[in-house]
């Protein structure tokens, strides 16, 4: 038989169990609402049927079979359902309604079998187009199954039994080890104090005029994370190629000067320290992706297979405004708010906290920068947990000497949704573009 003559996959004795059980019970459509939409069913006057019994629900109405006879009628859909009859032999097909969560995962079930068939067929007339790029069918159907695997909202709703107990163990390990912190440190002590590291599912914003360092503010967190710590990290540069930043990380570990790194200016005494960085960077468990005007799928994509394959426990985005949205049309602060958002929603569907770097308004210039200082969208003010600013003056760096310039610069804690705010006093060494602790220098 031919694929286009199968009949698509669905099961009209599930759908009608589950309307039967939902007459039944109305309290039951709780049970089944992150299942089920109507479009879910196969069958067109069940699809009519279920959007009613959700009309009901959200006019705080307990619907039975004359309500929902009577909401039919009264949107024009009675006959397109099938007719008072048709909707009065729905409880007979179903005894109870103890088991309309097991129907509903059948009717689910059936329509995501359908999606994937219609998914495929869409990807492969796509991929005959000889007008559209391999790069653009293999991203559209990423969008695809991405969009079809969250089509299930996940059921986060638990009893306070099911919570105080695992909280309880949390509180009693951090009492018992008080010098460590609960989340990844970032090497800023001063920070860390008043962060206790950054946490899981959290978003923490890294804003900044340009040049004030925000990329070495992040290699720096980085050097220390995964080179020292071995956490495994992710960092994505949308500015700077690997090369660059490998050439940066080089800097910082071996504390040669990054322009003689650049330019091969060195001694023969610099190659040991030289070598024994790249060894020590050769070992870290760091992952770096360079990709240019990288779309926000492929980034969620990307971000993704790292948690999956290498058990990524930290990422760096730099930075926010290269990230390019698919709806170009949308003005450009809607743009940054999307992108915003989703990145927000990645933090905390990968569990791992997500470092984002920002530009802030020319209008910060000379001035400490506040929350209404970040640029294209206040949605970031709004989904970030962390918002930190770098502050400092602008000086002209020195040359070579024997020992290296040291700029104090304040990183300030601006928004932290579930602590102190504040400020934490660092240093900047422009010679290794490398921030320290204050007392170090």
């Amino acid at each position: 038989m031919n694929l286009k003559d199968k009949v698509p996959p669905h099961n009209l004795v599930a759908e009608q169990a589950t309307l039967g059980a939902l007459l039944l019970d109305w309290d039951a459509l709780g049970n089944v609402i992150s299942y089920l939409r109507p479009e879910r069913f196969y069958s067109l006057q069940n699809q009519k049927i279920f959007e009613a019994i959700l009309s009901l629900d959200g006019q705080g109405i307990r619907g039975d079979i004359v309500t929902l006879i009577d909401e039919l009628r009264s949107n024009g859909n009675l006959e397109a359902a099938g007719g008072p009859a048709y909707v009065s032999s729905l409880t007979d097909t179903v005894p109870t309604s103890a088991n309309v969560e097991y129907y509903a995962k059948i009717v689910f079930d059936e329509y995501i079998r359908r999606e994937v068939i219609d998914l495929s067929s869409k990807s492969i007339s796509e991929a005959h187009n000889e007008t559209i790029t391999s790069e653009l069918v293999l991203e559209e159907a990423q969008k695809r199954i991405f969009e079809l695997s969250d089509s299930k909202q996940s059921q986060n709703v638990q009893h306070v039994q099911n919570l105080v107990g695992p909280v309880i163990e949390n509180i009693e390990k951090v009492y018992k080890n008080k010098k460590e912190l609960v989340g990844i440190p970032s090497g800023l002590t001063e920070l860390d104090s008043m962060t206790y590291g950054f946490q899981n599912s959290e978003m923490i914003i890294i804003g900044a005029r340009p040049s004030m360092g925000k990329t070495a503010l992040a290699l720096s967190m980085i050097q220390h994370i995964a080179i020292e710590k071995k956490i495994p990290t992710a960092f994505f540069s949308l500015e700077m190629s690997n090369v660059q930043v490998m050439q940066r990380l080089l800097s910082q570990e071996s504390r040669l000067s990054g322009d003689k790194i650049r330019t091969g200016a060195l001694k023969i005494e610099h190659f040991q320290r030289l070598q024994d960085a790249a060894g020590r960077i050769y070992l870290s468990p760091l992952w770096i992706d360079d990709t240019p005007n990288m779309k926000l799928l492929e980034l969620r994509s990307t971000a993704r297979r790292l948690r999956a394959q290498n058990k990524v426990q930290i990422m760096f985005i730099d930075y926010i405004g290269l990230i390019q949205n698919e709806n170009s049309k949308i003005p450009r602060h809607e743009q940054i708010g999307e992108v915003s958002r989703s990145l927000k929603s990645l933090a905390r569907e990968l569990k791992i906290p997500i470092v984002v770097l920002s530009q802030v308004g020319r209008q910060s210039e000379g001035n400490k920068p506040t929350l209404a200082d970040l640029r294209d969208s206040g949605s970031i003010e709004q989904d970030a947990d962390v918002i930190m600013f770098l502050h400092r003056e602008r000086v002209e760096t020195s040359g070579e000497g024997e020992k290296p310039q040291t700029i104090p610069t304040e990183l300030i804690l601006s928004k932290q949704r579930n602590g102190p705010t504040g400020t934490a006093k660092i240093t900047f060494i422009p010679r290794y573009a490398k921030f320290e602790n204050a007392s170090l220098e």
